[in-house]
């Protein structure tokens, strides 16, 4: 028998914060959509909102990446740079988190794809309760996850992909990004990630703020996605530049 049919959401998730989740899922949703498919790109929680200016939020930048209206940020944003429970606490607000599903699962209605980035890592607590690897069980979404090419990536990668395999949510691609600064493990992430995790597909991809370099660097990975999900292109024909 084959894989189960999953839903069309995907989650984006990393081993820590600050590792190019937002840059990733940029750079996924704008090869889909060069292969003609209806995507949107939501973070649904984002926390350090206001300390920075409202261009620079992820939410924001994901909106900007695909040219969506809506949404055009986070769905829950919050001011203090913490987990977002406890940035939701120092705001005396309660996140409803079956609320938080339905928004996503009406946003979903109306794509091919959708992909959701995380805010810090896979268990980074949204509630008390639950957390992003609950979202993407939830929505029975695949996941894609993202680590830096630094040290210490291999156990964080490890760990996520255990929790993920435990939660059945199976992982379409692991993309290592470029640190900011490589140090003596740079370079040998991916082959140690792939060997103890038996993950095949496993991509270096280098951070560019050139948008189409970046969605030709994302293709492999969108392709896998559109398979996966049983998206179909909405304008037959369109494909990649070669």
């Amino acid at each position: 028998m084959g894989e189960t049919r999953r839903s069309n959401v995907v989650v984006v998730t990393g081993t820590d914060t600050g590792v190019g989740k937002t840059w990733v899922t940029g750079a996924i949703a704008r090869a889909l959509q060069k292969a003609g498919v209806r995507v949107l790109a939501i973070k649904p929680v984002e926390t350090g909102c206001g300390t920075t200016e409202r261009a620079r939020e992820d939410g924001v930048k994901l909106a900007a990446a695909t040219g969506q209206a809506e949404p055009g940020e986070a769905l829950i944003r919050l001011a203090a740079p913490l987990a977002p429970v406890l940035a939701a606490e120092r705001e005396g607000r309660i996140i409803d988190f079956d609320d938080l599903l339905i928004r996503i699962e009406g946003y979903a209605a109306a794509a091919d794809i959708v992909l959701l980035e995380g805010v810090g890592g896979l268990l980074s607590p949204i509630t008390w309760e639950w957390c992003l690897v609950d979202i993407a069980q939830a929505l029975e979404a695949r996941a894609v996850l993202v680590a830096s090419d630094r040290s210490g990536s291999v156990n964080h990668a490890l760990l996520t992909l255990g929790a993920l395999e435990l939660a059945s949510v199976p992982v379409t691609d692991v993309v290592i990004t470029s640190p900011d600064v490589p140090d003596a493990s740079t370079g040998t992430n991916d082959t140690a990630i792939a060997r103890l995790g038996g993950i095949a597909r496993i991509r270096q991809a280098t951070r560019t703020t050139d948008p189409e370099a970046a969605a030709v660097a994302m293709r492999p990975v969108a392709e896998a996605l559109i398979a996966g999900v049983g998206a179909y292109s909405s304008e037959p024909g369109t494909s990649y530049p070669v």
